[in-house]
């Protein structure tokens, strides 16, 4: 068995569709499970819905039209998505008559793009003569906790969907990605990659041979193609590369998306569905061996630089604890961190900092740089003091200030912080230098 999860952009016209649905019935023999996103721009197109509805009129032609033109297109029935369209329709009503948007609405709103999806779908798979049935992701067995917009799969997922999903056999299922109900019956939304995440947490869970995501690219590339024009696709990645190079500025993958794939040592396929027939880039435990090295290089700009010194009260003890708490509670995500027993420098993306600097005050002095980037090179590196060493080199002779470099313990990300304004001409330099070293083609 295998999951075969397609985007928006694979779905947002009907000869993509017929084209995808091609792609799954050459793979009839494994046994496929489909997950689908909203079609094309959907899910853009009910925010502006929502707004519309806010403040001036329910209108919504631009996301009927669309829907009911690929139905016609795809010759199946007009009225197939026609009880999806009245209850977006009142729920719109709903919102311009009391004048609110709440994430939990909000979330109801969302979630019709990937309803209106897997029941187009699965009707043309049934055309075609290939069985199919479509699940929302709550008759799928998704549960999460009420955190709506950034809900998190609850552990008893895991069960109700082995018994939702073990027993189909015969039939092509096609759930929607990204939605969930919590234990409450409201529907939930899981964020940014969260029809990757649904994936992976569905292949968890059956235990499945292979999970691919079909994207628009040729899999997970060595670096950003819009600043490094010769990044090329990477064959083989480990989990802990893939992740580091996902939370470090990769767009292709979430850094959660393939957490439960990770867990489960479930291969993972990065696929571009306008090529099928490329291999992509494939996500294991244990790649097959290749020599050490930097295998790709990612930035994240617009970054903030804290700098927290404990004073002298608190210099001794707990103070790495109590600034800690401080993030907890404001949930700030640091990405880059170094520390000494009185002082802290990290960097943050999270606009909060008005809030974090009156916190921090409470217990230490604080400055904050904005205008940063930090540079990852990913990769398995046996001898770390000769990577620093190369970094430096390269970048010390173009004059480029490195402000801080962190190290990871599993010898699988470098990241470094230069000003944002050298960050395209850094990346360029550690490219050439790890990539096409001077005496090499």
């Amino acid at each position: 068995m295998i999951i075969m999860k397609f985007g928006g952009s694979a779905l947002q016209t009907a000869e993509r569709i017929r084209e995808m649905a091609a792609i799954v019935q050459k793979h009839l023999e494994q046994r496929p499970l489909l997950v689908l996103s909203a079609m094309g721009n959907t899910t853009e197109n009910l925010i502006d819905a929502g707004q519309s509805a806010l403040h001036q009129s329910v209108v919504f032609p631009r996301i009927e039209e669309f829907h009911r033109n690929i139905i016609a297109q795809l010759g199946l029935p007009p009225k197939l998505i026609d009880g999806l369209l009245s209850e977006l329709n009142s729920l719109l009503r709903g919102i311009s008559l009391i004048k609110e948007l709440s994430s939990k609405t909000r979330d109801t709103l969302l979630s019709f793009g990937e309803r209106m999806s897997v029941r187009i779908f699965s009707a043309y798979l049934n055309q075609l003569g290939i069985a199919s049935s479509y699940f929302d992701g709550w008759d799928a067995g998704l549960i999460t906790s009420s955190d709506h917009a950034r809900a998190e799969i609850l552990p008893e997922s895991y069960d109700r969907i082995r018994e939702s999903l073990s027993d189909i056999k015969g039939i092509v299922p096609v759930i929607t990605g990204y939605i969930a109900k919590d234990r409450l019956g409201n529907i939930t939304t899981l964020g940014r990659g969260g029809s990757d995440l649904t994936a992976s947490i569905i292949g968890k869970a059956l235990g499945v041979d292979e999970i691919q995501l079909w994207k628009d690219v040729y899999g997970i590339l060595s670096a950003d193609p819009r600043l490094i024009p010769e990044a090329a696709p990477l064959r083989q990645l480990s989990f802990a590369e893939a992740a580091e190079l996902a939370y470090f500025g990769a767009k292709v993958l979430h850094p959660t998306s393939i957490l439960p794939a990770m867990c489960a040592a479930i291969p993972v396929r990065v696929k571009n569905h306008r090529d099928p027939d490329h291999l992509g880039t494939l996500i294991l435990a244990e790649p097959e061996s290749r020599e050490s090295g930097v295998v790709a290089i990612t930035h994240k700009s617009h970054q903030v630089l804290v700098h927290i010194t404990s004073t002298r009260m608190l210099g001794q003890s707990g103070f790495l604890a109590r600034v800690f708490q401080i993030f907890a509670d404001l949930k700030l995500s640091v990405d880059v961190i170094a520390t000494s027993e009185v002082s802290i420098s990290l960097t943050l993306s999270e606009n909060q900092l008005s809030q974090l600097r009156e916190k921090i005050e409470e217990i230490a002095t604080i400055k904050i740089e904005d205008s940063k980037s930090i540079i990852s090179l990913i990769g398995k590196v046996e001898r770390s003091s000769e990577l620093l060493e190369k970094i430096m080199r390269a970048l010390n002779s173009e004059r480029i200030d490195v402000q801080m470099i962190s190290h990871g313990a599993s010898k699988t990300n470098t990241s470094l912080i230069v000003n944002d304004a050298e960050m395209q001409r850094s990346l360029a330099i550690l490219y050439q230098t790890f990539f096409h070293p001077r005496g090499q083609s």
